[in-house]
């Protein structure tokens, strides 16, 4: 049979969940099925990472990108689909809030295209004035009207969407991320990560992994870190990530005096090593999908206490996998980490629960690929030329 023609649309390959998750499934595809394209922002922290794949054509493109701009928008409506009909795309997928909305508006204007959205956290949230929510909200539910199939992560992202009159329950479809657990479940890489982080063996670390922006309240995290230090004056902070608060966050620190216990590591592409240094994660997120920063930590055997948002329940069971407060519900936060900090026990106890958790088949790259490539034959041969 001739191979299907297939592409991805996601706005920016920055270092987050959803892109890495795009990447993980574009390389396990057979590629003796796909023909595989991808359609996102010029630059991006993955851009090398995406060219280095075998088989993928990478289109980069002058007018997508994350900020409102009518104009650059209407550019790249037009130019995602002239790129669907000059290469006879018969499958296009989006990720991300964006690439979704303008992918699947192109897309939907020809007919012959099966279309697929993967919901990494809806584009709508509570933090957004109510204009702008309801006006998301509008355009998810005009996208649904010609998608074949919403895939979500989290069970709690298909109940948001059909409280929010997006779609149809039919439509939707759970494929979870998936974690290369082996790469993080290492055992001998702790000393080797404290010595490259400049800590101790008797060190106690806490630490995150996050894109320093609104979303990740990464404020709070150095506000957790201020009211620790009295109580634990030996706890060192680790902070990986950067991004536009970066100079509110060196301000903080400055703030709470905290500079020398809280080491910014910018961007990482070791973040297996750099969480085998840590004694416990911490997420501080306002929303989110299912933040895969939770699920690579607990593949890493560190206990998480992190903010009940999105699907990071149907990872964590509070209590006894892992933490979970309310978002900017500091003070709670800080007393979930000062009790494991002072119990050793608890922690690994919870590593052991988290481990084995994200251990399984739901949550392989096997399991995600196979899944998705499912839907892709089920869905395509609806159509006669896929």
């Amino acid at each position: 049979m001739p191979k299907i023609n297939l592409l991805y649309i996601i706005t920016k390959l920055e270092l987050g969940g959803a892109q890495k998750q795009l990447l993980e499934l574009i390389r396990g595809l057979d590629k003796e099925k796909y023909n595989i394209f991808l359609f996102t922002a010029k630059n991006g922290l993955l851009v090398n990472e995406a060219l280095a794949v075998e088989g993928l054509v990478l289109k980069m493109s002058g007018f997508l990108e994350r900020p409102v701009n009518i104009f650059k928008d209407l550019a790249a409506f037009f130019e995602i689909r002239s790129f669907v009909k000059r290469n006879k795309i018969q499958i296009v997928h989006t990720h991300s809030s964006k690439a979704g909305i303008l992918g699947r508006l192109a897309a939907g204007s020809i007919r012959e295209t099966v279309i697929f959205h993967t919901v990494h956290g809806w584009s709508f949230h509570d933090y957004q004035p109510k204009a702008v929510r309801y006006f998301y909200m509008a355009l998810e539910r005009l996208c649904a009207n010609f998608t074949s199939k919403i895939i979500v992560v989290s069970n709690s992202d298909k109940e948001k969407g059909l409280r929010n009159s997006i779609g149809k329950k039919e439509q939707y479809c759970l494929i979870r991320y998936a974690i290369n657990f082996n790469e993080f479940a290492k055992t001998d890489l702790k000393s080797s990560a404290r010595r490259a982080l400049g800590l101790n063996e008797a060190d106690l670390v806490v630490g995150t992994v996050a894109c320093f922006k609104p979303q990740k309240s990464p404020l709070d995290f150095i506000n957790i870190a201020g009211c620790l230090t009295n109580e634990f004056p030996g706890v060192k902070f680790i902070m990986v990530g950067d991004g536009c608060l970066r100079e509110k966050i060196y301000l903080s620190i400055k703030n709470f005096n905290l500079d020398g216990r809280i080491t910014l590591t910018g961007w990482r592409n070791d973040v297996a090593l750099i969480l085998s240094a840590f004694d416990i994660f911490v997420l501080t997120s306002l929303w989110e999908g299912l933040p895969i920063a939770v699920m690579e930590a607990m593949a890493a055997g560190v206990p998480v206490v992190a903010t009940d948002t999105g699907g990071i329940k149907d990872v964590i069971q509070d209590g006894q996998s892992g933490y979970l407060a309310k978002p900017k519900d500091n003070k709670a936060i800080c007393e979930r980490i000062k009790e494991l900090l002072a119990n050793s026990q608890k922690r690994d106890e919870f590593a052991r629960l988290a481990k084995k958790r994200i251990s399984s088949r739901e949550f392989s790259l096997n399991s995600m690929v196979k899944n998705t490539e499912e839907l892709y034959f089920n869905l395509g041969r609806e159509k006669k030329n896929v």
